[in-house]
């Protein structure tokens, strides 16, 4: 195995490799190869960047058309025509069939540095400086996203404190019978309850890193009306559950909500190539010139991809039809195999194709990752204690492909708890030379 050089050389920081320790070689669509010529079923996407597939040959020849035509490569902020057919494609196929009006402003090129724009720019227009997150939420690792993320491994690295932030409950937080909604107004509501008149809200539709909680869209739409009814911004946090995640091109179009600030990232691109956007309601736009910037804010590579991406995947209803149609396919497997193996006590979570199957056994969930990773199936986990097997699998896998990395799931399931498979005879396929076909 050629990890030498990276144990040698790369920082303790590192997290992936640890879980797959294989060198990978080569990429397409929902598979991986590495140096041994072994397959393995792609349930990463790239922590959600890859919602279209590795190196999909229609993004692949648009990039190389563009770079052998000498085209910008990177202009800062500069008006390019790769940005500017990007912004048209926007405008005409994203914007306007949701009768939505944003201005947008061009970030560093990660989802974090999105999240830091949204902030600080809610807080110029408010003129206040707190901001009200939720449990579980995961918004980012710099300063201020994360000041508003909760995972205390995260938090605990800042080696500063971090403050202007007030954390609430998430929907369900606390279990079906308490309404964190009321529970926010009354806190909201009360002056003496030491919580300072937030700037806004932000919030994840689809806690990705959190451990895939869905909020309802009932809970989406209340939290809508009490942020005007107590003039707050709400910012949607859509960088892992937007870009047809949850089976529509924003993950809160289901909810019938209109977000003052929305944050997009990871699949933006639709290559995997890193590019970030802030979308914002007109008069929100503030800013003084040069106010947020960043010298990698103008990837004209990812702009022409984004362009394709968009162009290919959402001009009618085709594509998030079949998003929808593969994420019934994995919640039902899922909460087959919660049905099938009690001993597991797995119970089922998220929307679309951002799926994830907890246990109360972190320890179990761990193990069924490590074992689905040796069967075939590169899939992490999520959630305060790694109890969560999150499934995100390209949006663009063949169901065939995308059935045999859940049975391989199952298989892993069936023989850490020591038990015959109950839906096939076979148990626990083996990573193989030549690999998953």
């Amino acid at each position: 195995m050629s990890l030498s050089i990276f144990n040698k050389l790369e920082s303790e920081v590192r997290g992936y490799i640890r879980s797959f320790p294989v060198l990978f070689t080569k990429a397409k669509g929902a598979q991986l190869w590495d140096e041994n010529d072994n397959g393995y079923i792609d349930f990463l996407s790239g922590a959600g960047t890859l919602n279209y597939g590795h190196n999909h040959p229609d993004l692949q020849d648009a990039a190389l058309s563009y770079i052998k035509s000498d085209g910008v490569i990177h202009g800062l902020d500069m008006a390019t025509e790769a940005k500017k057919i990007f912004m048209e494609t926007f405008d005409s196929l994203v914007l306007q069939p949701r009768s939505m009006n944003y201005k947008l402003q061009f970030t560093g090129p990660t989802g974090t540095n999105a999240v830091e724009a949204a902030l600080k720019l809610a807080r110029q227009v408010k003129g206040r400086s707190n901001v009200i997150s939720f449990t579980n939420g995961f918004h980012g690792v710099s300063g201020g996203s994360l000041a508003t993320t909760g995972n205390s491994k995260f938090r605990e690295a800042a080696g500063v404190s971090l403050g202007n932030v007030t954390f609430m409950p998430y929907c369900g937080y606390f279990g079906d019978s308490v309404d964190t909604i009321d529970y926010m107004d009354t806190l909201l509501t009360d002056k003496s309850s030491g919580v300072d008149h937030p700037a806004a809200v932000i919030v994840e539709t689809v806690q990705g890193e959190g451990g895939v909680n869905a909020a309802s869209f009932e809970w989406l739409k209340r939290l809508e009306s009490l942020c005007k009814s107590h003039d707050m911004l709400l910012i949607v946090d859509d960088i892992q559950a937007g870009c047809g995640r949850t089976g529509s091109f924003f993950s809160f179009e289901g909810a019938n909500i209109s977000p003052d600030i929305i944050t997009l990232s990871k699949s933006l691109s639709g290559y995997g190539l890193p590019m970030a956007l802030v979308l914002m309601k007109p008069e929100l736009d503030v800013w003084r010139v040069g106010a947020h910037n960043g010298t990698f804010r103008g990837n004209n590579l990812a702009f022409v991809t984004a362009t394709e991406t968009i162009k290919k995947f959402w001009t009618d209803k085709c594509f998030q039809e079949s998003v929808k149609r593969k994420g019934t396919i994995i919640e039902s497997r899922l909460q087959n195999m919660a049905n099938l193996y009690p001993e597991g006590d797995f119970s089922v979570r998220g929307r679309g194709m951002m799926r994830g199957l907890r246990s109360t056994n972190p320890e179990l969930v761990h193990n069924i990752a490590a074992a689905a990773f040796e069967g075939g199936v590169v899939v992490e986990t999520s959630g305060s204690k790694d109890e969560v097997l999150k499934i995100l699998a390209p949006l663009v896998i063949p169901d065939d492909l995308l059935r045999k990395g859940l049975s391989i799931i199952e298989d892993a399931i069936a023989g850490i708890l020591n038990v015959q498979s109950r839906t096939r005879k076979n148990i626990r396929p083996l990573k193989r030379a030549g690999g998953v076909s």
